[in-house]
Formats: structure tokens, C-alpha cells, sequence
């Protein structure tokens, strides 16, 4: 089991979409935390152990802490399930200057490896290119 990602102390759990993007047909929607646009390769790293990347890859996660920054010396881009504005992983990025998108659920299991991604952390979308 998966559980929500908001739950008020009442049970009731939260959802949301941004639907204020302008994003191309079929974008994965997030939330823009760190400026800029970036295309590159997809990998998908469940751990920082785990972690083999190449020059240049798209990051994408489900969720960052301190444990994961020495991979931002590879990456091009960050995508990420679970984070804020405030959260270490967007923190670091804009220290980096490297685009990032968070909060876009699933994103690990919709994202493949090698699939050729824009992200576009300006705008806060990921778009799957080839």
C-alpha cells in the first residue's frame, strides 16, 4: 500500500492538479522549483546507492535529502515525486543552476530509463520527447 501524500487529522485525504501550466499536450505537471530548461536521458534512481549516471542524465527521483547531492555533479536535470519549494533538493539545484521539477506523483514509475525528456523548471512540466 501507498500512503496519500496529504491526510487531514480527519482522514480525509488530498489531492491536486496544477491546471494553471501553460505545458505542451501531455506534459507531466509539477511544481517549478529551479529555472530553466533542460533535455536529456532519463534515470531513474530509487537510491543514492543505486545511482549510475552519466553526464548530462535527467534525475529522477522520489524524493531527495542530503544523502543524494554528490549526483548533482552529473545530472542535467532533476524530477522528483515528493518535495516543495523548501526542500533540500530544490535548495541544491538552484545552488547547482540546474532545472527541477517536483511534486509530480508517480513520476518514477511513469518516467523509463532512456526515455528523452524536456524539463522545463521555469514553467514546472516534464515533457517525454522520444
Amino acid at each position: 500500500m501507498t500512503p496519500p501524500r496529504v491526510m487531514t487529522s480527519e482522514g480525509e485525504v488530498i489531492t491536486g492538479v496544477r491546471s494553471d501550466v501553460e505545458a505542451p499536450k501531455g506534459a507531466l505537471i509539477g511544481t517549478p522549483v529551479s529555472a530553466g530548461v533542460a533535455e536529456g536521458y532519463v534515470k531513474v534512481v530509487l537510491t543514492p546507492e543505486d545511482a549510475k549516471l552519466s553526464k548530462g542524465d535527467i534525475l529522477v527521483a522520489p524524493f531527495i535529502d542530503p544523502g543524494w547531492t554528490p549526483l548533482f555533479y552529473s545530472i542535467q536535470a532533476l524530477v522528483v515525486e515528493i518535495g516543495g519549494m523548501m526542500t533540500h533538493g530544490s535548495i541544491i539545484a538552484r545552488e547547482y543552476g540546474i532545472p527541477a521539477v517536483v511534486g509530480i506523483e508517480n513520476v518514477t514509475r511513469i518516467l523509463k530509463d532512456g526515455q528523452y525528456v524536456r524539463v522545463n523548471g521555469t514553467k514546472g512540466f516534464v515533457q517525454v520527447l522520444k
